[in-house]
């Protein structure tokens, strides 16, 4: 198999607007789902205590037992933790923008590298400007896509480092403010909580919240989610969703073509967008498993970190207002309907 030496350029702007004005058109009952879900904060509560429980239940437990609930819980809670720092950047718990932002370091907590604010402001662009290299750091660096390309064992390598290579991203993208106040008070709350970790349960319970970390984005089946979301696994579609039974602990962050198309709907309801226009979502080519996913990206010669679509049509993007709702962003995009 021939290795890429590039990504994939399209001509055609992201498909996400189009889609949302086709579907509110048709369905223009999609607007009610529009909203916020201020319960969402009693999961992000329950799943930091969770972690902390096993903190300190682990403190002085065996290696081996430690490592294990790592990979077979505090993964997934710690994943659960970042999907609920994805909807505190949307904003969908408050209308107070403070308050969700508060709510994302509170979830940020047990991950112990201070990333919610920093993911907000990327993350916003990822949706503004997909594709385009300078601003959606959700793409690998070139670098990186050279390095790693479709070798089995690079495609392992950057999994387990993942954290380390999205970090590696951030001086590509120089239009983005890289510290502010938020930033700041982001990093000072994580390392008072490390200390206090630390301090009362000891160097075993942090050891066990970086293993959680670092196997809920890397070499995991979990980690697949990365690539269910917009790697190329069939033609061209750039986004795909995933509607498998992952889905009820990982609070629906697989139905990501509806949260492209009506980010500001809240995770609870992001599966009645699917089944309000099944038409438009049972029609693209979906996953059903992110443990098959995981096996196909590293053993199948055909996708690398090149499999991924770019384009440079950056003027015909608008860019979200990140100063109020991204219910504004579908206002726009619906006005001329």
């Amino acid at each position: 198999m021939a290795k890429r030496n590039n990504f994939v350029f399209s001509g055609e702007p992201e498909p996400h607007r189009l889609r949302t004005k086709k579907i509110l058109k048709e369905h223009p009952e999609m607007r009610k789902l529009i909203g916020k879900n201020w319960k969402t904060i009693f999961a992000i509560v329950g799943i930091v205590l969770l972690q902390v429980g096993f903190a300190w239940f682990l403190h002085d437990r065996s290696w081996w037992l430690l490592v294990l609930v790592a990979y077979l819980i505090g993964a997934f809670a710690d994943h659960a933790l970042f999907v609920m720092i994805h909807e505190c950047a949307h904003h969908l718990l408050f209308k107070n923008r403070t308050a969700n932002r508060l709510a994302g370091i509170l979830a940020n907590l047990p991950q112990l590298f201070p990333s919610s604010i920093s993911f907000e402001r990327y993350h916003i662009k990822h949706h503004s400007f997909q594709g385009i290299h300078e601003l959606d750091a959700d793409l690998p660096n070139k670098w990186e896509a050279k390095l790693i390309n479709n070798r089995f064992i690079g495609k392992v390598l950057w999994l387990l480092f993942y954290p380390l290579f999205q970090v590696f991203r951030i001086s590509r993208l120089k239009e983005i403010k890289p510290v502010d106040k938020w930033i700041v008070l982001n990093f000072i709350l994580e390392a008072a909580f490390i200390f206090c970790i630390t301090w009362f349960f000891g160097p075993k319970a942090i050891v066990y919240l970086f293993l959680s970390f670092f196997f809920s984005v890397g070499l995991h089946p979990l980690g697949a989610r990365w690539i269910q979301e917009h790697y190329l696994t069939n033609g061209t579609q750039e986004t795909y969703s995933y509607y498998g039974p992952l889905n009820s602990v990982a609070f629906n962050v697989g139905y990501h073509n509806e949260h492209h198309d009506f980010p500001s709907v809240p995770w609870n309801r992001l599966p009645k967008v699917r089944q309000k226009a099944p038409t438009y979502y049972d029609t693209l080519s979906y996953h059903t498993s992110w443990t098959k996913l995981f096996f196909r990206f590293l053993f199948d010669r055909n996708l690398s970190l090149y499999s991924r679509v770019v384009r440079n049509d950056r003027g015909r993007v608008q860019l979200v207002d990140e100063s109020k709702p991204d219910v504004e962003l579908i206002k726009k995009e619906t006005a001329t309907l």
